[in-house]
């Protein structure tokens, strides 16, 4: 649109906060939230049909990764990877012979549960093996990252989608980092006009903010802080006292800032843990097979 020299020039600071935030060569500030960052790279990176290859919802992953009555679901083709029923760690094994077997366009690592680091080399090498893409949807830990204290996806993934208003505590919104111009090219025609009209200037500035925020040293002690909390939590939940009554903590501990229990004695649901730890006043996020903890910013 004619006359946004001005709000040009604050997307312009939030886009070099945010290359500079993650080491990234390219990025897109203009989501107005990770389903359409996720919807956007997919769009730029194969066609109706063609398949992708995430982690299955009830495994932990996200709607976006494939969940049938979700766009990615209606859209593509899905195959689904699984976390192992010994550990409940993601089972690279797995991911790599139906990365064979399917030939997938796009092999999406990333959760929206999931307690453990990834291995983002390790999905880069199977993708680069299958001539797939690899996504890395880092939306739920993506605080912990620009604070040094996650491995970063930019450096193995084609594209990197996310969140901003999680754990990187900012306004509710979407990115997109790459470090392949062509593909950067791709993904802001995705975009707009693929799948947005005008971007929400307001949201950018809020973003820019929130970007600088990121890259400062108060930002680092309270995600410092979320990360120490959550294994002071897990430590906690694994106790004997604890485990008596059921509780099992998944993978044993957590790399991340959340924690996920299975509660099988009595078997509750994720909806009913939650809504007993409302009482005490603790922010929870129900799922259909395991409940989950995190902090709220």
């Amino acid at each position: 649109y004619g006359g946004c020299e001005h709000v040009d020039v604050v997307e312009q600071l939030a886009i070099d906060r945010l290359k500079a935030l993650f080491g990234a060569d390219y990025a897109n500030v203009q989501p107005h939230s990770g389903a359409q960052a996720n919807a956007a790279a997919m769009a730029a990176l194969l066609h109706p049909g063609e398949t992708i290859l995430g982690l299955d919802l009830a495994h932990g992953g996200h709607l976006t990764h494939g969940m049938r009555l979700n766009f990615s679901g209606q859209l593509y083709r899905v195959a689904a990877y699984h976390v192992r029923e010994d550990d409940h760690l993601v089972d690279m094994a797995e991911v790599e012979r139906l990365a064979h077997e399917q030939r997938p366009r796009v092999i999406i690592a990333g959760w929206s549960a999931y307690p453990r680091q990834l291995d983002f080399a390790e999905f880069r090498r199977i993708a680069d093996e299958v001539g797939a893409y690899l996504m890395v949807d880092m939306a739920h830990f993506a605080g912990l990252v620009a604070a040094g204290l996650h491995p970063n996806p930019v450096p193995h993934a084609h594209v990197v989608t996310s969140t901003t208003h999680k754990t990187l505590a900012g306004p509710r919104g979407g990115i997109i980092l790459t470090n392949e111009a062509d593909l950067a090219k791709k993904f802001n025609s995705a975009v707009f006009p693929g799948q947005q009209g005008g971007p929400l200037e307001h949201v950018i500035a809020g973003k820019a903010v929130a970007f600088k925020i990121a890259a400062g040293e108060s930002f680092r002690d309270r995600q410092e802080r979320t990360l120490a909390g959550a294994r002071i939590l897990a430590e906690r939940l694994t106790r004997p006292d604890v485990a008596e009554h059921g509780i099992t903590v998944l993978t044993g501990g957590t790399d991340v800032h959340l924690v996920l229990v299975t509660c099988a004695t009595p078997p509750w649901t994720g909806a009913r843990a939650r809504t007993c730890w409302r009482r005490w006043r603790s922010p929870s996020t129900a799922t259909r097979s395991r409940s989950t903890r995190a902090p709220r910013w």
